[in-house]
């Protein structure tokens, strides 16, 4: 069954959805050259704790902090850690969740640490966090839910990838609904699988956490023995960016955002909801 929000709901994972932009601000300017992982960690936990809000992530499922930080060819869950410390040219993943009066916000982004990258990680993660784009652009009364997946794999197959081949959509891994819980019906794959029939309408109060994962090669992964840490089969690095959704009579609002996603929606035609909280 898919949790169908009130707008009064829709406002308290909005105040979750603005911690989550906190922390994403903070940590953002943390990953620099001889950070660690666990140092990022521990940023993000202040800001939560400076916001009244708790983590959704810290204890999920025994996961050990309050942060999934996924350095290069880590796709998803990274355990942020004193020994993984980061240098020029790397890129890093940083996913993030809060809990606000029990509702859930959840969002990701990568970040460039230093200088020096090449310009093909610099379009990975263009063609990643523009995909998702695409994806909440197709968040519209009347699409199903194979909507939103055909956006968004059909925006990453278009663009030509620098030096030849195909992006790897990840396909052990994909976006969800979010609400009362972090994981909720429906999964959202970044792909189109027939198999899967075209999923539910999407309605006024419908959340999803939008979050494509794309590879500079293989769309396998491999889960490493902490049982957490998601890597590409072949090595290649990747990129993840997520946003939470929600879909109003007015049209999507994307809950982790600081404008609500108004300047990047209007770039794809789509009229952002207004903001509950404004």
């Amino acid at each position: 069954m898919v949790q169908i929000k009130t707008p009064e709901q829709i406002a308290k994972m909005r105040e979750a959805g603005l911690v989550v932009a906190a922390i994403h601000a903070a940590t953002r300017e943390a990953a620099v050259p001889g950070a660690t992982t666990k140092d990022i960690d521990e940023v993000a936990r202040k800001v939560i704790a400076e916001n009244g809000a708790k983590s959704n992530f810290l204890g999920y499922g025994g996961f050990p902090a309050t942060i999934c930080t996924s350095v290069n060819e880590v796709v998803v869950h990274g355990i942020p850690s004193d020994e993984v410390v980061l240098k020029d040219g790397d890129i890093i993943s940083i996913d993030a969740g809060a809990i606000v009066d029990g509702w859930h916000g959840d969002a990701a982004f990568t970040a460039f640490v230093g200088s020096g990258h090449a310009p093909e990680l610099v379009e990975l993660s263009r063609v990643t966090e523009e995909s998702m784009w695409a994806g909440i652009a197709a968040m519209k009364q009347g699409n199903r839910l194979v909507d939103v997946s055909k956006a968004i794999e059909t925006y990453i197959r278009r663009q030509p990838k620098p030096g030849g081949g195909k992006y790897g959509i990840v396909e052990d891994y994909g976006g969800h609904g979010i609400g009362t819980e972090m994981h909720m019906d429906p999964h959202l794959l970044n792909y189109v699988d027939r198999r899967r029939g075209k999923g539910p309408k999407l309605v006024p109060g419908f959340c999803l956490a939008i979050e494509p994962m794309v590879s500079l090669g293989t769309p396998k992964t491999e889960v490493l023995d902490d049982d957490w840490t998601v890597i590409t089969t072949d090595g290649t690095w990747s990129s993840h960016w997520e946003h939470s959704v929600a879909l109003t009579e007015a049209g999507p609002l994307v809950l982790t955002a600081p404008d609500g996603g108004k300047a990047k929606l209007a770039e794809y035609g789509v009229t952002a909801a207004p903001d509950p909280l404004a």
